[in-house]
């Protein structure tokens, strides 16, 4: 199974790269705003950036990069959370946000599935979660529970490409190829939120946690990723 998958990867990877090369060499790339703008205020949670070492740029490739811690706000100096304040109103959700102008000369958004064990990350489960936007219209994005020995964590992931969102790796490396015949166009982005399921929480209030953010975001987004 996992020989037929890694085929087919390589065989999306191969027409890719030859339909882009059939295409020319430039991409149509509406404008969009830089991520940096992207509110550090989500609900109650204020953003930290969190730095990405030049290793991991380097492996991301070229494109936009937002990575950020987002928290509450901390107490006042020498005094306790507030004793109405809950684990899951104090839990850390860290998103990340990949965006890719173009995928061309081989490049290609790196998938969680293969990042995240190569940083020690072991997945317990895995499956398509269905979400609403502010519509009422359903769309689909992938979910994992992982740990790395000591901590578990709750990882909602998805792709954003040209108004839509697709859950599956394969799906957007198809749309990826469709697109660039018909639009001229192969940006994309890749993002991904993940909190902690704290110490004597119920692993479904840190679903939810992630569930809650993500639909906070997701009117947000085509302004950074455009449609």
């Amino acid at each position: 199974m996992r020989s037929a998958r890694l085929w087919l990867v390589l065989l999306l990877m191969a027409l890719t790269v030859l339909v882009l090369h059939l295409r020319g060499d430039v991409d149509r790339v509406p404008p969009s705003r830089p991520l940096s703008q992207f509110p550090a205020i989500i609900g109650t949670r204020l953003a930290n950036d969190v730095t990405m070492d030049s290793e991991t740029l380097q492996t991301l490739g070229k494109g936009d990069f937002l990575n950020r811690l987002y928290q509450p706000p901390p107490p006042p100096p020498g005094r306790p959370w507030p004793a109405t304040m809950d684990t899951d109103e104090r839990a850390p959700i860290g998103l990340f946000i990949g965006y890719f102008p173009t995928q061309r000369s081989g490049q290609s958004i790196h998938s969680p599935q293969n990042c995240l064990p190569g940083a020690g990350w072991t997945f317990l489960s895995s499956w398509i979660t269905t979400l609403t936007n502010a519509t009422g219209q359903k769309y689909q994005v992938k979910e994992y529970l992982i740990t790395d020995g000591t901590s578990t964590q709750e990882v909602l992931y998805w792709y954003q490409m040209h108004g839509r969102v697709i859950a599956g790796d394969y799906a957007a490396k198809l749309y990826t190829v469709a697109d660039s015949i018909r639009y001229g166009r192969t940006d994309a982005a890749l993002i991904r939120i993940i909190t902690p399921v704290e110490p004597g929480e119920d692993r479904l209030q840190a679903r939810a946690r992630a569930i809650r953010f993500a639909e906070q975001i997701a009117p947000l987004l085509p302004a950074y990723v455009p449609n």
